[in-house]
């Protein structure tokens, strides 16, 4: 169904409409490493309920939401950023766009208010795939790969509505696939 790409860091890995897996149901996910060892990326819309001040005492009255990046590590916390000039750190993942950084920095950026929501995602968990297992997954059409996007879309945090634009995205060849219900046998 979809167009075939090479992935890459950066690149948005978009599931297939009807995905079997339900973890990665009408999921997006940015893929933060992508090497012959394999590859690592976060889901960016699937929100959870919990928010970072409940877990970060320091900063215990920040609500920015925190999201389920996959099923891999859900006892860690790992983040992505657009404020380079703050946190002074993190590993460039596409132009303006890290992927973790200063722990101490990010606090006391938070405590400032000097970051947004729109600037900067939380996860619990990552999702992550040995050796060759996502190209297989690729060429098996469960995944899109989309290399070229506006760096804010990463920072939606309207779910459905991320997997929409993420659709949309790749083309009007598959522009329509993003009104397809996500329970068509209740259509």
């Amino acid at each position: 169904m979809f167009n075939e790409l090479d992935p890459q860091k950066g690149s948005l890995l978009i599931s297939e409409p009807f995905m079997l897996d339900p973890r990665f149901l009408r999921s997006v996910i940015l893929l933060c490493d992508h090497n012959s060892e394999g590859s690592l990326g976060f889901v960016l819309n699937n929100k959870t309920n919990v928010q970072i001040g409940q877990l970060l005492e320091p900063i215990s009255t920040c609500t920015f939401p925190i999201y389920l990046g996959g099923p891999v590590a859900q006892e860690s916390l790992f983040f992505v950023h657009s404020r380079f000039d703050l946190l002074l750190s993190g590993e460039e993942v596409a132009p303006n766009l890290y992927f973790g950084g200063d722990e101490e920095k990010l606090i006391s950026a938070i405590q400032q208010h000097e970051i947004k929501t729109d600037e900067i995602k939380f996860f619990i968990g990552y999702s992550g795939w040995s050796t060759g297992q996502l190209d297989k997954e690729i060429n098996e059409n469960s995944w899109a790969v989309q290399n070229k996007y506006h760096h804010q879309i990463i920072f939606e945090g309207n779910g459905e509505l991320l997997w929409k634009d993420a659709i949309i995205g790749l083309g009007p060849k598959y522009a329509h696939v993003a009104n397809f219900p996500q329970s068509p046998e209740l259509n």
